[in-house]
Parts: C-alpha cells; sequence; structure tokens
C-alpha cells in the first residue's frame, strides 16, 4: 500500500519576540490533482505561508515536488478576528468560487474599494480570507453584510421599477452585474436546462437586469433593460464565435486549478482553460502550452474582445500564462486559485504582461 510521504521533524520553530507558540516543521510530497490551497487546507495553514516558506513565486505545484510545512497550531492562526474590526464595519469571509468582482457586487460596492479597505496587493483572493465590505466607520453591522438576500418573491416585496407584475404568484431573479446561467443554477439550486425552458431562452446569454421566472407559472411579456451590457462584435473578422466564448468562459468561472487540466470534471490549467474555451465558441485548435498558442498567434495593437493576453517569466522563464481579455482592461483566466477575472492594472500581473495576441 502506498503511503504519502509526510515526516514530522523533531524540532520546533519558535518565534519569542512575536510571543508565538510552538508550531511544527514538517514535508509534504505534492500528489497529482493537489493545489497549494488544497494542501493548506490539509494541513490547516494558509497559500501565503506555504509561498513564503517555500520561496514560491507563484502558486504553481507539480507532482513530486517537495514542499516545506509549518503547521500552525490552531490557537495562534493568524487570521483577521471579527472582534478585532470596529463593530461598525461589515466583514465578509471568503467562500470557494468567489472573486473580488463577485463579492463588489454582493455588496454593492467596487473592487477597488475592496483592495482599498483591506490593503491588497493584488486581486488574487483564497476561501478563508476575512474582508471589509463596507467603509469603516459606516453604520452596516457585521450580521447583516454577511447575510445573503434570498430571491425576490412577488408576493412579499415591492415590484421592481419597469418589470411586469406575473399574472400569477411566482418566484423570480433579477440578473446582476458578474451573473451567468451556471452561477445562479447554483445559488438557486436549479438546473441550467429548467432556467431556459422557464424564460423560453435559445442561448445562455443573460443581460444585467434582466427577470428570469424560477417557476413555469404564466407571466406577461417581460420588458429588457433600455441599455442592455452585451458583447461588442469584433472589428475584425475571426473565425469563432465571439459571444460564445465569452459566455462559454463566464460559466467556468470559479471552476478548480489543476496542473494539466483541461476538463470541466477536473480542473483547468491556464492553456487547458484557453483550448476549451476556444474549442466550445467553434474554434478547431489543438492542446498546446502556453508558448504553443504564443507560436500560433500574431500580435495586435488594439487589442479586441476574445483576443488573447500573454504574461512572462511567472512560475518559469518565457512565456507562462495566458488569458482571454473580456474588455474593460480585464482579461479571464486559470490562475492558481481557479478560473477567475483579473485586471490589467493588477501589479502582478502589470509586472509579467507581455502582449496581446489573436490566431491566425
Amino acid at each position: 500500500m502506498k503511503k504519502k510521504l509526510l515526516s514530522i521533524t523533531a524540532g520546533a520553530v519558535i518565534a519569542s519576540s512575536l510571543g508565538v507558540s510552538v508550531a511544527e516543521a514538517a514535508t509534504y510530497k505534492v500528489q497529482k490533482g493537489d493545489s497549494l490551497w488544497l494542501i493548506a487546507q490539509k494541513h490547516q495553514t494558509s497559500v501565503d505561508n506555504l509561498r513564503t516558506i517555500n520561496s514560491l513565486s507563484s502558486a504553481t505545484i507539480f507532482p513530486n515536488q517537495m514542499l516545506k510545512i509549518v503547521l500552525e497550531p490552531a490557537p495562534s492562526k493568524p487570521t483577521v478576528k471579527p472582534e478585532q474590526i470596529p463593530k461598525a464595519t461589515a466583514t465578509y469571509t471568503v467562500k470557494s468560487g468567489d472573486s473580488l468582482s463577485k463579492i463588489a457586487a454582493a455588496h454593492k460596492t467596487s473592487i477597488s474599494n475592496l483592495i482599498e479597505w483591506n490593503k491588497l496587493s493584488s486581486t488574487l483572493i483564497y476561501p478563508g480570507d476575512v474582508f471589509t465590505v463596507t467603509k469603516p466607520g459606516s453604520s452596516t453591522t457585521t450580521s447583516e453584510s454577511n447575510k445573503q438576500a434570498p430571491p425576490v418573491k412577488n408576493s412579499d416585496s415591492k415590484p421592481e421599477t419597469n418589470t411586469p407584475k406575473p399574472t400569477t404568484s411566482t418566484t423570480t431573479y433579477k440578473v446582476k452585474s458578474g451573473d451567468s446561467l451556471w452561477k445562479i443554477s447554483n445559488n438557486l439550486n436549479v438546473t441550467i436546462a429548467n432556467l431556459k425552458k422557464w424564460n423560453k431562452l435559445t442561448t445562455d446569454v443573460i443581460q444585467i437586469g434582466q427577470v428570469l421566472q424560477l417557476e413555469k407559472t404564466p407571466v406577461e411579456k417581460i420588458e429588457q433593460p433600455k441599455t442592455p451590457t452585451k458583447v461588442e462584435p469584433p472589428t475584425e473578422q475571426v473565425d469563432y464565435d465571439i459571444t460564445k466564448l465569452i459566455d462559454e468562459a463566464n460559466q467556468l468561472l470559479g471552476t478548480a486549478y489543476l496542473f494539466g487540466g483541461s476538463s470541466l470534471n477536473t480542473g483547468f490549467d491556464c492553456s487547458g482553460f484557453i483550448h476549451y474555451a476556444y474549442n466550445k465558441a467553434g474554434k478547431s485548435i489543438g492542446r498546446y502550452s502556453s508558448d504553443g498558442y504564443y507560436n500560433r498567434s500574431f500580435y495586435v495593437n488594439n487589442p479586441q474582445i476574445g483576443d488573447l493576453v500573454f504574461f512572462e517569466n511567472t512560475y518559469r522563464k518565457g512565456i507562462s500564462h495566458l488569458g482571454i481579455f473580456i474588455g474593460n482592461n480585464n482579461f479571464i483566466h486559470a490562475a492558481s486559485s481557479g478560473v477567475q477575472i483579473t485586471s490589467l492594472d493588477d501589479s502582478y500581473w502589470k509586472k509579467h504582461f507581455e502582449g496581446f495576441k489573436r490566431f491566425y
């Protein structure tokens, strides 16, 4: 029977100057399917600690790689306790699948505010992080902030302005920024197929402000927003469906990272994500590494939605990461913490940015 290699060193790490309690030193052999987040959860430590003690420049790891681990004692876990935050400031604990954009939308604030209030140096976040989600000194309480608003029921709430009242009692959901059919189906415990059937949708594209029916009941015609958010058509002809590309990519938000992964069931790495999304959008392309896609594309000075964004010298020298440009200086990619949307203004990615390219 194979056993995981986990040797506990008969020593202790003591930080007397900080008054930190004793922690055990250990090593761990990376298994297939592991990620830094999974290893951190197993050994009750944090991703930042693993990266620091192993001098990792990124969160990318490889099978059979040996990692040093310091097992943090539960009483001295370096997390921000809610009671340490002023009562007038609301907090939110990050869950698996979260992103800064999703948290900002849920708490009606901006990504820049979250970065400022929590003194973040990048948009990378990890499950278990505790964030301030209201301006320090505001009147919102922590308990109120962490409550998730249930789907709006027309029977006990005022109808939204410009939203026709259904002819029968039914449950509805109003689409918010960052939503996709996949997210809504998971949050409300319904299937994508039912959402499309109940709302007579022929594609997976939804619009901010759109009201979705969650039960099959006769309803009046729903008026669409006056200025719907949509993907602008490319200025130059491409051999794939740009709208489907962005829609497919958005549906993968929150999917786990897996080195070498290219499947929705197992997870994605950056190049596996590109292969999956573009093929779904109608572009027949093989499974290559990041530099393989780099060699099959050409530079563009004025990037359009759906173009490739390349980065260099991240976890290895040369072209080592890529994503899909989605406009507004943002790109979507399979990062070490999963598929997410990141700003090109992020200090880490800005430092490693190489250029925009487009498939031949």
